[in-house]
């Protein structure tokens, strides 16, 4: 099982270092990817080239580079998605939740999401909310933590090392 990682909006694949080595310490084939910066659906095209067969693949990344695995597992059957700190609204605008997250029946793999409680681009109960329309979902959040999971990496990638051993299992 392979694992390709998006970044944050305004990060680029070496600012996933920490969780491909981290993932990679957890005995994992990662790696992180290179998007191009603008809207999202506009992404998936580049993601998709990356990943020809997905079958085999789990998907995910920080934020906009989840976004980006998400809105392409909507299409595509990838073997899993794990989303860190997914951007559910702009801050202060919970009200756009629901068109971000529109494609989330779509996706047919199992996904995981990890997310800070204290998250400005994911109000709680809103996120509690809308992981409810995926159809094979488990949200793991980590109280104060804001958007990003610096301070709880280690636990937040043991949280994925359970996911995927549970795969298989």
């Amino acid at each position: 099982m392979r694992i390709v990682l998006g970044h944050g909006a305004s990060g680029t694949a070496a600012s996933m270092d920490r969780h491909v080595a981290g993932l990679r310490a957890r005995g994992f084939d990662a790696e992180a990817i290179d998007l191009p910066k603008r809207k999202a659906e506009d992404a998936v095209a580049a993601w998709d080239t990356h990943i020809p067969d997905p079958a085999d693949v789990v998907a995910g990344g920080h934020s906009y580079g989840g976004r980006v695995a998400s809105l392409s597992a909507a299409a595509r059957t990838y073997r899993a998605l794990v989303l860190f700190s997914y951007p559910l609204h702009r801050p202060g605008a919970p009200e756009t939740a629901e068109a971000r997250t529109a494609h989330w029946p779509s996706i047919r793999c199992p996904v995981l999401l990890l997310s800070g409680d204290a998250d400005p681009f994911a109000r709680i109960a809103v996120l509690r909310e809308r992981v409810r329309v995926l159809p094979d979902a488990r949200l793991v959040t980590y109280p104060g933590v804001g958007h990003g999971l610096t301070p709880v990496l280690d636990a937040a990638l043991d949280e994925v090392a359970t996911f995927l051993r549970a795969l298989d299992g």
